[in-house]
């Protein structure tokens, strides 16, 4: 069986940048995620600002519980990563080799994109209504993985899978904003190369300030949908099951209406600075700990197809 190198080098470099940042920021995501969950009722908010989560870890002692589910995460970040990279890049080189088109246009690039995301989500659904529910637990009371997954039934493991496949157009987004900012930017650059008489291109710090850019917009315009899954996915509160809350439901349109009800129209927008800034500083961690790492992988790969496909009794002599 032939194996894509260059995709799984690509994915295994995401893989990684993935893990790493996602450990890093896996505080920020907890506060985040427990702010999100929360939904208002009887006029009762637990919490009233992202900061107010932080507060509760130190006051009760339970800093290191901001790091509960954290190897959930990391291995749900991991394979989802790794599943997007490779996918995406089979997916590409396929269309390429199958089209006889040296170059993809924006149109395909964004439907291999979907496809990939598509893939990623169903492969590691499951991780991630886990990780959610480890994270919104009560602080010191997090379960582990397989009792996580195994105290419902098996479809509740894909809870959220339906608004997972939905948000693979977060990336769509993004990049079509991202290409036609970059478009002006090129575009303005370019008349003044006229004048300098240089070639126009983006310099790091302006690739970024886009990428950064659309990816807020992007998160804008999904971010209903997402705090729609966290809800979906979050673990039920010892408050939820009391007698003066109301347990919240599990479907989507029971969400939805919840929302409406419970916080309005700004109730959908809950928690958007947050997931704004943790996107952003994610994307950014990934980025540049992949670039650092990608040319690395590449050699370490072809140097284990080279060890493995010298006899050993080559390598034997050579010892």
């Amino acid at each position: 069986m032939n194996v894509d190198l260059e995709s799984l080098a690509e994915a295994t470099s995401g893989a990684i940048g993935s893990l790493l940042s996602t450990t890093i920021l896996y505080p920020l995501d907890t506060c985040k995620t427990k702010y999100q969950a929360e939904a208002r009722s009887h006029g009762l908010q637990k919490y009233k600002n992202l900061s107010d989560v932080l507060w509760e870890a130190i006051s009760t002692r339970q800093v290191l519980s901001l790091y509960q589910g954290l190897g959930t995460k990391n291995l749900q970040s991991f394979f989802s990563q790794f599943v997007y990279f490779y996918g995406y890049s089979y997916f590409k080189r396929m269309y390429l080799e199958k089209s006889g088109y040296k170059s993809i246009g924006t149109s395909a690039n964004l439907l291999i994109a979907a496809a990939a995301g598509a893939c990623t989500a169903l492969v590691t659904q499951p991780l991630d209504t886990a990780s959610s529910r480890m994270q919104t637990s009560a602080f010191g009371k997090s379960k582990g993985l397989l009792q996580t997954l195994t105290e419902g039934t098996w479809s509740d493991a894909f809870d959220g899978l339906g608004i997972s496949l939905l948000l693979t157009s977060n990336p769509a987004i993004q990049y079509t904003v991202f290409d036609q900012l970059k478009q002006r930017a090129l575009k303005n650059k370019q008349n003044k190369a006229e004048k300098g008489g240089s070639s126009a291109s983006l310099s790091a710090a302006m690739a970024f300030l886009l990428g950064a850019i659309s990816k807020s917009i992007a998160t804008c315009v999904t971010y209903p949908a997402i705090r729609c899954k966290v809800i979906i996915q979050a673990a039920d509160s010892d408050e939820a099951s009391s007698k003066t809350q109301v347990k919240s439901p599990k479907t989507v349109s029971g969400v939805i209406a919840g929302i409406w009800r419970r916080e309005g129209i700004l109730g959908y927008f809950k928690g958007l600075h947050a997931q704004i800034l943790k996107t952003v500083l994610s994307s950014a961690l990934l980025l540049m700990i992949e670039e650092k790492i990608s040319a690395t992988t590449w050699v370490l790969i072809l140097a284990l197809k080279r060890y493995l496909l010298v006899p050993k009794a080559a390598r034997v002599k050579n010892l």
